[in-house]
């Protein structure tokens, strides 16, 4: 509290605003005082005068912002006129940009616990595998030379008819496409050509880990080698395809291959003349087609290359084929189990030409290809929609045949193998009644707790040339 002075009556005067007026005052008296007494004109410049000019501008600045901003206008408004309070907030509105919203976060998933056995000694190959479905199966090794093929150039996949590929989902003794097709006489390699060394080595091999990398897309994920049993690193083949490319830039990375192919438990086994300009789709060559690599093969593992083993392969194949009495096995997307629902997140994302996408889907729903229904409890199958990152496979006939139409859906329309998995495996169902089919399609939380996962290779962008 302070004391005013008026007359000779003292009386309280508050501090804040009311105070500063008071003493305002008081001072502005004190300078008309000097100036009465018959002060000269140099007198206005002293300390007095200078302080009070300063209080009276601190004191329109403070009532201007104790009461300039919320006054009211009394009476009528004109109609264009505002209240200072709204075009406030009209200028706001329309002068400053809206604040960039915040992506929303990705949903994490996570890896749930699988009851493996404790020890590789502990397994032993079921004797029942003789009980799946038994049929002769042949391959399409070369066409003959015929007017609808001189117009074509040779493919890799062949140029395989409608009436052949209707007649390929029946399990019947057949002869298939299913890749690696030569041209006629005279016409050069189709592709996915490899040394006689490196097939002469895949030849043998009983158990297979296979992956590959194309174009300089990924690094090299080695095995978890102390998570391998020594069983396993003397009898399964651990297998990296990978084009020159690669291997050349691999080598520079510090993983360049021994005397004998490999880098760690990988033997890296180089492919040239690639037969197809979209590697993604070179991709599907040994991740579908292993049992045409491997010929003597019983069992294989195919891993993306984003993805690191940190399981022992031969304890995969117990738990998701002989514990389960299957022959396929492969999980479940994370998230998408509808074809309908694939097809708009590839366009979403532009993973693929949008009409390339349309024709291969409006030709599988002309098919027989329906929507998935959860509730409908014959589904055969708990999602239509896969997580093809990971696959195990026993090289069975229906397994193979199964493999051999998978890929050949991809040779004829888009390098999205989800898109296509639902409808070949239907179709082969469908075909066929009385000759199952026994895929696992485990959870994908538990291809999670099998495989440690990477983001793919940022792609080189060269900088922009110097202006001189």
């Amino acid at each position: 509290m302070a004391l005013y002075k008026n007359n000779t009556e003292l009386f309280q005067v508050r501090r804040g605003t009311l105070g500063f007026v008071y003493k305002f005052l008081d001072q502005m008296k004190n300078c008309f005082r000097s100036c009465g007494r018959g002060g000269k004109f140099s007198l206005f410049t002293n300390r007095g005068l200078l302080f009070c000019v300063f209080v009276l501008a601190v004191l329109c600045l403070i009532s201007l912002a104790a009461f300039g901003l919320g006054m009211h206008f009394h009476g009528k408004l004109e109609p264009n006129m505002l209240p200072w309070r709204e075009m406030r907030k009209d200028i706001i509105a329309h002068d400053v940009p809206d604040r960039p919203t915040k992506k929303p976060r990705r949903q994490r998933f996570f890896p749930c616990e699988v009851a493996f056995k404790d020890s590789v000694d502990l397994l032993s190959e079921p004797k029942d595998l003789l009980n799946f479905t038994h049929f002769s199966l042949g391959y399409m090794e070369t066409e003959k030379k015929a007017s609808h093929i001189d117009a074509h150039e040779p493919r890799f996949g062949g140029h395989q008819t409608l009436e052949e590929r209707e007649q390929s989902f029946f399990a019947v003794n057949q002869t298939v496409h299913c890749g690696f097709v030569r041209g006629a006489e005279g016409f050069p390699s189709t592709g996915f050509d490899l040394k006689e060394e490196d097939r002469k080595y895949m030849s043998a091999c009983r158990v297979v880990v296979s992956s590959c990398i194309f174009g300089s897309s990924d690094f090299l994920r080695r095995p978890t080698s102390r998570l391998m049993s020594e069983y396993s690193k003397k009898n399964v083949c651990f297998v990296m395809f990978v084009d020159e490319e690669t291997l050349s830039t691999l080598s520079k990375e510090g993983n360049a291959p021994d005397d004998g192919g490999f880098v760690g438990l990988w033997k890296l086994v180089v492919v040239k003349n690639l037969p197809y300009t979209d590697m993604r789709k070179t991709g599907k060559v040994p991740k579908f087609l292993s049992h045409r690599l491997f010929p003597s093969s019983r069992y294989s593992i195919w891993l993306d290359s984003k993805l690191r083993l940190a399981t022992d392969p031969m304890l995969i194949i117990d738990h998701f084929l002989w514990q389960t009495g299957s022959e396929y096995a492969i999980s479940n997307h994370y998230t998408r189990h509808c074809v309908w629902d694939e097809v708009l997140q590839n366009k979403r994302l532009n993973k693929y030409n949008d009409t390339a996408i349309d024709e291969q889907f409006s030709f599988y729903q002309s098919d027989g290809l329906t929507k998935f229904d959860p509730s409908d409890p014959n589904t055969p199958l708990p999602s239509y929609v896969p997580e093809g990152s990971f696959i195990v496979r026993a090289h069975t006939p229906m397994s193979n045949l199964f493999s051999c139409l998978w890929f050949n859906e991809v040779d004829r329309f888009t390098s999205r193998d989800q898109l296509s998995f639902a409808f070949t495996f239907l179709k082969l169902k469908r075909m066929n009644p009385d000759k199952p089919f026994h895929l696992n399609m485990f959870k994908d939380c538990e291809r999670r707790s099998l495989v440690k996962l990477f983001h793919h290779r940022e792609p080189y962008v060269p900088p922009p040339p110097k202006i001189s």
